[in-house]
């Protein structure tokens, strides 16, 4: 499989999950970057940010398109400003932490969110 593929298909799967369940793209993405592109850690979390803005934007129009603006504009409001603030301080960080502690972290992220959808 070309290197092209790959990466459509990567996006194929991840569109896929962040349209199905909301969110999980990251959680696709940045591995998937890693093992089947050969990414550098650094740079598979980097471009899944690029990555999933777009998937969300797509994702939010579509479930407002079937079915209606509701509450969703002001939640989606204060939770990007939160987002923006926390994007700001955790892409300075990106930098400064180690590959190793890059997937220590993101590991036990998916590891608790694991833990808290199975109870």
């Amino acid at each position: 499989m070309t290197r092209n593929w790959k990466k459509l298909f990567i996006g194929i799967v991840t569109g896929f999950a962040n349209g199905l369940f909301g969110s999980g793209g990251g959680t696709i993405v940045v591995p998937a970057m890693e093992r089947f592109l050969h990414m550098e850690e650094h740079k598979a979390h980097a471009t899944a940010i690029a990555v999933i803005l777009p998937l969300s934007v797509l994702s939010l129009a579509i479930y407002l398109w079937k079915t209606g603006l509701g509450e969703v504009w002001q939640t989606a409001l204060w939770a990007s400003a939160g987002g923006l603030a926390g994007g700001v301080v955790g892409a300075r960080l990106l930098s400064r932490v180690s590959g190793i502690w890059l997937h220590r972290i993101f590991g036990g992220f998916m590891i608790a969110a694991a833990v808290r959808m199975l109870l």
